[in-house]
């Protein structure tokens, strides 16, 4: 599944995004030997869902990258100039960017004339540097985007990767919770009161005529929340809706999943670059990007194409192909808009204009800006 810098005032978990993940992978490890991971966006981002625990000792540092895959013989080394672009994902490689790693492996990027670089970053740090053109072009939070260019960072959201918001928030079947209303006076485990997360509880309870105030935060700033679900620390937590229901069922255990979708269409992972990198390098993110939306269809039709690739960058995850299969088929559902069934990669700007003014209302939009100013499409297909 994706953090917004410190000194802005809304950052964006694992996609996601956060990807301090180390220590949730440890944590998780407690409820099944292996997961599968995004953007922090967490993001999860992320950013983004978690990476295996036999992948803990990742960061972004030490990450494999799916750059050094060799591309397919019978596409790569398309005529012409050879534009070379950085690309930033979650913090630890994983299952969430198989759509990323097929279409290197298999020769999508160098066939477009592409020379593309993966790597891997907490989602604070994909904003900032795509912002200053470090990173030409990354997955990150739409719930990142919005208050990132509400206070100057000159970022925009080109494609959408998950249309389907993942932020969930989840509890035992046994509990009796079954609706954001029971969530009253509940102890709910949350990273910390930031990011998509905290927006999407937010607003889940919200629609229960809820707030904060009227649930019990717990934080975990290890991201360990779904581990103290397990152990019954806490009565509910918030995670994705392609990882932890599926590592806790995993692990023998049923849960119950209130999705913010069918309250507030917010906006989770998708493309992300700068304006000053979209007006200088866009034909080649047009490419890169047409490329990336193929290898999500090819693995629509075929997700054993994408656990290959994915197995091919990250080797542990094979360890547990059953559990890592179950988290991509998960991630695969989050990719169409359930709303609008649109197409791989669309933008739904009405979506866009929902969640802009529910943060608003929330008083995370420090500083007004419009849909137009968050999005642009000229790079999809």
């Amino acid at each position: 599944m994706r953090t917004m810098p410190d000194t802005l005032e809304v950052r964006s978990t694992v996609h996601a995004s956060s990807r301090r993940l180390a220590a949730s992978i440890a944590a998780l490890a407690i409820v099944v030997a292996a997961c599968g991971s995004g953007s922090p966006s967490a993001s999860p981002s992320a950013s983004a869902a978690m990476p295996s625990a036999s992948a803990s000792a990742s960061s972004p540092a030490s990450a494999p990258s799916s750059a050094s895959a060799p591309a397919s013989p019978s596409t790569a080394g398309a005529s012409g100039p050879t534009t070379k672009l950085t690309v930033g994902l979650g913090y630890i490689p994983s299952v969430q960017f198989a759509q990323f790693y097929l279409a290197q492996q298999a020769g999508y990027y160098a066939a477009a004339g592409l020379s593309v670089k993966l790597g891997n970053d907490i989602d604070p740090n994909l904003i900032t540097k795509i912002g200053q053109g470090a990173i030409d072009i990354g997955e990150a939070d739409g719930t990142s985007v919005i208050p990132a260019v509400s206070q100057g960072i000159p970022v925009v959201y080109t494609a959408t990767v998950s249309g389907t918001f993942p932020d969930v928030v989840i509890a035992k079947a046994s509990s009796g919770i079954t609706k954001a209303a029971d969530l009253k006076g509940k102890r709910i485990g949350i990273p910390g009161r930031f990011g998509s997360s905290w927006i999407m509880l937010q607003a889940l309870l919200k629609s229960a005529g809820l707030t904060p105030t009227d649930v019990k935060i717990v934080d975990f700033p290890d991201f360990g929340q779904a581990a103290a679900l397990q152990q019954g620390t806490v009565d509910a937590a918030t995670g994705y809706s392609n990882n932890e229901p599926i590592v806790l069922k995993n692990a023998g255990i049923d849960t119950v999943v209130l999705a913010v979708d069918a309250i507030t269409p917010l906006q989770g992972p998708g493309l992300v670059t700068s304006r000053a990198t979209l007006a200088a390098k866009h034909d080649a993110l047009a490419a890169f990007t047409k490329a990336t939306l193929q290898a999500m269809s090819d693995i629509a039709a075929d997700p054993q194409k994408g656990l290959d690739a994915t197995f091919a960058v990250v080797p542990d995850l094979a360890k547990d192909k059953a559990l890592q299969g179950q988290i991509l088929a998960a991630s695969i559902q989050t990719w169409k808009n359930a709303r609008t069934n649109a197409p791989y990669g669309t933008i739904d700007t009405a979506g866009w204009q929902k969640s802009l003014d529910f943060m608003t209302s929330l008083g995370l939009v420090p500083n007004p800006v419009t849909v137009a100013q968050l999005t642009d499409s000229s790079l999809l297909p």
